[in-house]
């Protein structure tokens, strides 16, 4: 408790925290609300998707509006407007969505043993006496069968005389819309807004801002600020990158027993802070997935074994240098045999698709045809990150050790 620290409030500079004031962001948060504020008139707001790169503040926009929105329906009694917020990286199915939402009126909800019949049918219990449900789902891409759940959600609108369920989707990706069934697509996107990516300059205010209340006066060097500022807008424009970037380079400084961070403890905190979000990313994929990444982590390490053939069949025309690729069924051979090694039973080659294009969306992975000089047609994979740092992460997290 007496040791001397440069920070003053380290929770003000956690992508996490939600400021009071969002800067560059009045006209998003604007737009929003004047999409969802007839629910607090008894009336059934539009559906809306917030598109975005990750740290664009999608979900701190959101998460402000609904504290916003929760304050204003506080000591009105019985109140008609109800919004529920869902991440779902962790609830990643219809069944579990629905659960996930009605226990927080219903609390025989949480028991197991339901089936999806009981939670439809409480839904419409829930708000047949005239409230609007809104359904906030952060990652709506990462849902496995979304276009049912959009159905069961917009089905119940045409059973209800009085009430009604809206959906806020937010998502990374715009693309993922393209595999919707058309019905889903014509239901789901009424409303639809991109939040841009945040310029060098609009980074240095946030990190100036959040800086004030979160370090000591005097214990941030302006240029290291700007720093952090340029090396995010460079590579990402991602708001979260930059505050995790200014945190992990104060943790360094206050290490060293310094009382000023400069760029030095900035240049030092990148490298870290990738392998943080990395792991931070990796730690939350369901169980199979993690074992896909290990198994793609584990080959790249040790090398295709048909290295040889690309480097005589134009790897340099396809994009990729010779170790930078696996073939996806090489890959594949790698997941049946890890998942035997941890007692796992490995799912089909369709679900390991899935499986790769899921990890594809998240960064970890990219994946593209062979084309041209590579014998039959199949998909080449690369690692998105160091496969060495994945392994390190999986092995903590699996407790796998597969040699």
């Amino acid at each position: 408790m007496s040791k001397r620290t440069i920070f003053r409030n380290p929770s003000v500079l956690s992508p996490h925290y939600v400021p009071k004031d969002l800067p560059f962001r009045d006209h998003q948060i604007n737009q929003i609300v004047s999409v969802l504020s007839p629910a607090l008139r008894s009336q059934k707001p539009r559906n809306i998707i917030l598109y975005g790169k990750t740290g664009t503040g999608k979900t701190c926009c959101m998460k402000r509006i609904m504290e916003d929105f929760e304050n204003s329906t506080k000591g009105s009694g019985d109140t008609k407007a109800l919004i529920q917020y869902v991440n779902c990286r962790i609830y990643n199915s219809r069944y579990r969505i629905l659960q996930k939402i009605l226990k927080n009126y219903c609390p025989e909800a949480d028991k197991s043993g339901f089936g999806l019949p009981f939670f439809y049918e409480k839904l419409l219990e829930l708000v047949s006496d005239g409230k609007q449900m809104i359904i906030v789902l952060d990652e709506i891409d990462m849902i496995k069968d979304l276009d049912e759940l959009v159905y069961t959600l917009t089905r119940s609108n045409d059973e209800l005389s009085y009430g009604g369920v809206s959906i806020v989707g937010i998502s990374n990706k715009l693309s993922f819309k393209d595999t919707l069934d058309p019905r889903s697509k014509s239901s789901l996107y009424e409303t639809e807004m991109v939040f841009p990516p945040y310029t060098a300059e609009q980074i240095q205010r946030i990190l100036s801002e959040r800086s004030k209340e979160g370090f000591a006066p005097e214990s941030v060097d302006s240029s290291a600020i700007n720093l952090a500022a340029a090396i995010t807008s460079q590579e990402t424009g991602d708001a979260r990158y930059a505050l995790k970037l200014i945190n992990k380079a104060g943790e360094i400084a206050d290490f060293e027993k310094r009382n000023k961070i400069t760029d030095r403890d900035v240049e030092s905190a990148r490298k870290r802070v990738e392998i943080d979000l990395t792991k931070e990313t990796i730690v939350t994929l369901p169980e199979m997935h993690q074992l896909t990444l290990y198994s793609i982590a584990s080959l790249a390490v040790k090398g295709s074994k048909y290295s040889r053939l690309s480097l005589e069949n134009n790897s340099e025309q396809n994009g990729y240098s010779a170790p930078c690729y696996l073939f996806s069924g090489e890959a594949y051979e790698e997941y049946e045999r890890v998942c035997n090694k941890v007692g796992k039973r490995a799912r089909s080659l369709r679900w390991y698709k899935e499986y790769l294009s899921e990890l594809e969306v998240l960064g970890l992975i990219a994946t593209k045809p062979s084309g041209k000089g590579i014998r039959g047609q199949t998909t080449l994979i690369q690692i998105g990150q160091n496969a060495k740092d994945i392994q390190t992460v999986l092995d903590s997290v699996l407790f796998l050790k597969v040699n």
